[in-house]
């Protein structure tokens, strides 16, 4: 990315009251981040959402102060950062649509579709401790990628699982890359990077505060393919990742535990209320992922013995390439309404092309 085009980035980043949802409607309004600066006051005020409060807090020299002074850092430091419109932006993330529009990275991430979080409680049982430690093991011949928070309890647990195993384990902070939380957890840096990495949506000298550790969830959640909680209370920071994964229309896996256990109350009740599906083995991931396909399936021909028209091929490339997809990322995607893509897939599901899934998903 040019070094303009990152200054404005940042410059949008800074912005008051702006947060991702909307600094992608003014993006993809106007065309391009740089010109989101450019533009008359007037002409931004007339998008719905943007009052003068938002072009106030837009233009205010103090964001542009900021922005070169993180550019600076990021230059100085060769940090590594993906933009949301860019290639290298996490597949997964990108259709979320509060997902941050720049991303930093340090490590060796190096993401591929098999993708799961772990998280959960901070205090960590025997039985919590275990059962992570046996489920990352029994997942390692399926090379997953291990994503958690670099927490207390579960998460520090299944990232050292994940490099116990020699799996790639990317831990999502909710601060800058100056700054580290817990301290303690200081020793596991090198270990993580040489298996992995650390991934960031905060500047380099964010702090820790409570609220980055709700849009960290977000992350989480969002960049897996699965959300697993193994322990939790009634109320905690993994719930509101369950569902957020839930909003994202992932796949949330629960390990069950004592009714009379404090730790496991919060799990059995993403369960009982159908909020998540019960995990009681890696065998329960691997069917639910279908990651057992590829070792059972014996190869087969890709070509259709059926025509399809430019518009029915070009939705069906999209399936084939990215597996199973929501209707409105597909249309999105593929640059159609949805009314008509969804009177489309009903017609390429006859065809025996494509199979509906809950949640308005839709895979080849």
């Amino acid at each position: 990315m040019k070094k303009e085009k990152l200054l404005a980035v940042l410059r949008l980043q800074a912005t008051n009251n702006v947060g991702d949802i909307l600094a992608k409607k003014l993006i993809s309004t106007v065309g391009d981040v740089e010109q989101i600066f450019k533009e008359r006051t007037t002409t931004l005020q007339k998008i719905n959402g943007i009052g003068s409060l938002i072009t106030t807090n837009l233009f205010d020299k103090k964001n542009r102060i900021l922005a070169e002074e993180e550019l600076a850092y990021i230059e100085k430091n060769n940090t590594q950062y993906s933009y949301f419109l860019e290639d290298n932006y996490p597949s997964n993330l990108s259709q979320c649509i509060d997902s941050p529009i720049l991303l930093f990275n340090d490590g060796n991430v190096a993401l591929s579709d098999k993708i799961i979080s772990i998280v959960g409680t901070r205090n960590i049982s025997a039985y919590g401790r275990d059962f992570c430690n046996q489920l990352v093991a029994d997942l390692a011949e399926y090379n997953p990628i291990i994503i958690s928070g670099f927490a207390y309890g579960i998460d520090i647990c299944a990232h050292k699982a994940a490099i116990k195993n020699n799996l790639q384990t990317i831990a999502v902070l909710a601060h800058g890359f100056d700054q580290i939380y817990p301290k303690t957890h200081k020793k596991y840096i090198n270990q993580v990077n040489e298996k992995g990495g650390f991934l960031t949506e905060f500047w380099h000298n964010e702090n820790p505060q409570r609220e980055n550790f709700l849009k960290r969830n977000r992350i989480v959640a969002g960049i897996s393919k699965a959300t697993i909680i193994i322990e939790s209370a009634k109320k905690g920071g993994s719930l509101v990742t369950a569902d957020i994964a839930n909003s994202y229309n992932r796949d949330v896996f629960s390990v069950p535990g004592r009714t009379i256990d404090l730790y496991s109350q919060g799990c059995n009740n993403l369960i009982k209320t159908n909020q998540a599906h019960l995990l009681t083995s890696a065998e329960d991931i691997v069917k639910m992922l279908n990651w057992d396909v590829s070792k059972k399936q014996t190869p087969k021909q890709e070509t259709l013995f059926v025509e399809l028209n430019e518009t029915e091929q070009k939705i069906y490339d999209y399936l084939q390439e990215n597996g199973k997809q929501l209707l409105d990322v597909i249309a999105l995607h593929c640059d159609l309404p949805t009314y008509k893509l969804a009177s489309i897939l009903v017609q390429m599901e006859l065809k025996g092309i494509v199979k509906p899934l809950p949640g308005k998903m839709f895979e080849v």
